[in-house]
């Protein structure tokens, strides 16, 4: 999982230790070129959000209207209370959380703040769904921010992408490559995974999180959360590729994201999480969190 939880704080120091510093996914130590701002006419971070440990944006449904309590989705290994187990999920529970708003030109504006977790969990996919406890309408007012669209479509391959990092202020462009049957790490599974084509979306720690936008637009296909950093087969931070035969492929350097479009099949007419709903496609039959 692509989850970084040291703060950017610590990155202004010089540090004695070895491990100061971040370590990117390639491996060793971040380099200075790694933490440029990518922020420029071809990234929009309009709706973007930077959380302490990971990345984020500001979400609506298509049904949506603007008085509506906004979201932010991120990973589900981003929650704060750390990694669900598999088969667990949260579902409505209160939580107060902050998130560092930024502008189209990735310049932090102001700070929203979350009310309670829609929904979470790594089982499946690897999702947060916070909702705030501010409006559309009042973000608008206050920021001068528009929402993402989450897109009730499944993306197709070859379907050219943008990843847009709140953490990092940084932007990739690519593709999807593959959409991969199912994707293994450590313990957890998740189904129908992109993998991204190289070069071009080599995510490093801090993007897990990070919108996948279909290129062009602000409309939000899948999510960031993972790539195998050291080559390893199914273990954490090196997922494995496993097809439906029951082959497994695995490289270091891949990297991947979640589909996000299944939470419609959970959307009840108010646009809230129904995970009793018929058809109701995310994990919701094992455990609940704590």
């Amino acid at each position: 999982m692509q989850h970084f939880l040291l703060t950017a704080f610590s990155l202004f120091f010089v540090a004695t230790a070895a491990n100061a510093f971040p370590i990117s996914k390639l491996g060793g130590p971040i380099s200075v070129s790694q933490l440029t701002s990518f922020a420029d006419q071809d990234f929009d971070f309009n709706g973007i959000v930077e959380l302490s440990n990971c990345s984020g944006s500001i979400v609506r449904f298509e049904t949506s209207v603007d008085t509506d309590f906004a979201y932010v989705l991120t990973n589900g290994h981003c929650l704060e209370s750390g990694f669900a187990k598999p088969g667990e999920f949260t579902s409505h529970t209160p939580v107060s959380r902050e998130f560092d708003l930024l502008n189209s030109a990735a310049e932090s504006i102001g700070n929203v703040y979350a009310s309670e977790i829609a929904y979470s969990t790594m089982t499946g996919t690897d999702i947060t769904l916070y909702k705030l406890s501010s409006t559309y309408a009042e973000i608008k007012a206050n920021f001068g921010v528009t929402p993402l669209t989450l897109s009730s479509q499944a993306p197709a391959e070859q379907t050219k992408i943008q990843v847009l990092s709140g953490y990092w202020q940084r932007g990739y462009a690519c593709a999807i490559e593959k959409i991969v049957a199912h994707l293994k790490e450590a313990d957890w599974t998740f189904d129908k995974s992109l993998r991204y084509s190289r070069p071009g979306c080599e995510t490093i720690p801090g993007t897990s999180g990070s919108p996948v936008l279909a290129a062009g637009t602000r409309n939000v296909i899948a999510i960031n959360n993972t790539g195998n950093d050291n080559g390893e087969r199914c273990t954490e931070d090196n997922p494995c590729e496993v097809n439906d035969d029951g082959t497994i492929y695995f490289e270091k350097g891949l990297s991947y994201a979640q589909q996000t479009a299944l939470i419609y099949t959970c959307l009840d007419k108010n646009r809230e999480i129904d995970l009793t709903m018929a058809g109701c496609a995310l994990n919701h039959g094992g455990s609940a969190a704590r």
